[in-house]
């Protein structure tokens, strides 16, 4: 018989290796972390000392101004924030469920159409009937300017998450307790619900990730169908926030004003700071909420990273 490999461990390893595999994950750390850091540093800096310094983990002036003017009406903030969890939430709830189900019913051996429903997941990730199609369906035919829906249904289900589920549910559900709960007379709905589910949370999670992902960082289907601003979701309004400082600076510059005034003025409108505090308000609940589904999201992306 041939003899099993040693496994070696890191408190077993040499002391030099040990040192060179610390320092590396110190490295790898530094370069995830310091961006962040300068972010946030630059969203407190005047725009003159960017313009004048360039970035700085330091600033030497500091200043709210971008926040000021992000916040400066604040209930819009506070809705946009409020439709984009609605959005999110329902959104990952939704997407999950109607994911799971249909991976799991093309997963299972016994199941005579799921070459069919297989050839349907692929063929709208191959294919796709372009923007104005895309936007003729939602406005027109489903009527949903102005609705909610418009914001949640385009990312409602993908076939790449059926598919990576469809991989998990192969591998790691056996049919063997699926069968188990026919023969004690279980619902096929609820031996998804009380068997499946609970075995599955890696890839549960790992889709849940993604798709809150997708939801939160999601500004363009707001900005084709939606012109009512209390239904903006937190993207569009930043952006919007964003175009309106860009065309106050356009109107400075037209003005006719001496070069003095526009360098006066555009010295105190805050351009690059108001961009950092943008990506600081966007990603804040992302950062916060990614390490609770860390563990949960390494695992699904293992068990599910082969498709066959």
């Amino acid at each position: 018989m041939r003899k099993a490999k040693p496994i070696y461990y890191y408190n077993s390893a040499p002391l030099l290796a040990r040192a060179i595999i610390s320092f590396s994950f110190i490295i790898y750390c530094l370069v995830c972390i310091l961006p962040i850091l300068l972010m946030v540093a630059v969203s407190f800096t005047t725009q003159e000392e960017v313009v004048v310094r360039g970035y700085q983990f330091l600033p030497a002036a500091f200043s709210a101004t971008a926040y000021r003017f992000l916040f400066e009406d604040p209930m819009v903030v506070g809705r946009s924030y409020l439709n984009t969890i609605v959005i999110v939430t329902t959104g990952v709830i939704l997407n999950v469920i109607i994911s799971a189900m249909y991976a799991f019913a093309i997963s299972r051996p016994d199941f005579r159409l799921k070459r069919y429903f297989i050839t349907v997941v692929l063929i709208t990730m191959v294919f796709s009937g372009g923007l104005p199609a895309f936007y003729y369906v939602y406005a027109v035919i489903l009527g949903l300017r102005n609705n909610m829906l418009a914001m949640l249904l385009p990312g409602l289900c993908n076939g790449f998450y059926i598919l990576v589920m469809n991989t998990f549910f192969r591998q790691s559900v056996p049919n063997e307790i699926v069968e188990s709960a026919r023969i004690d007379g279980s619902p096929e709905i609820n031996t998804f619900f009380r068997i499946v589910l609970p075995i599955s949370t890696p890839i549960l999670a790992t889709v849940a990730i993604f798709t809150a992902l997708f939801y939160w960082n999601d500004f363009f289907n707001c900005m084709i169908y939606i012109s009512e601003p209390h239904m903006y979701n937190l993207q569009y309004t930043m952006q919007r926030a964003l175009m309106n400082l860009e065309a106050v600076k356009r109107q400075v510059m037209s003005s006719g004003a001496s070069s003095t005034m526009i360098y006066a003025t555009m010295r105190d409108i805050p351009g690059e700071s108001i961009r950092m505090a943008m990506v600081v308000v966007g990603i804040g609940p992302i950062i916060l909420i990614y390490p609770f589904f860390q563990r949960y999201f390494v695992s699904g992306l293992t068990l599910g990273s082969v498709k066959e």
